[in-house]
């Protein structure tokens, strides 16, 4: 983790609860598959926001549901 902290897609989970497949994912969030694997997978540097939107609609859910912020750990030793 950087000194920053990170965010993670938590993509993979909501499409377990949402018991939708990948395949109906990228049909209706006309996404590529590969693409969708990539969120899963938290291997995305750069998000956009049309995509993020899409996603949303389609798995009725807020971007708080999709995305989480992970502060950066601090050093408890000095």
């Amino acid at each position: 983790m950087n000194e920053y902290g990170k965010i993670i897609i938590k993509l993979d989970e909501l499409i377990k609860k949402s018991n939708i497949s990948k395949n109906k994912l990228s049909h209706k969030a006309e996404m590529q598959r590969t693409q969708i694997n990539h969120y899963c997978k938290n291997e995305i540097t750069r998000l956009d926001i049309d995509v993020l939107a899409r996603i949303c609609s389609v798995l009725n859910c807020t971007i708080a549901d999709l995305l989480e912020f992970v502060p950066p750990q601090k050093d408890t030793e000095q």
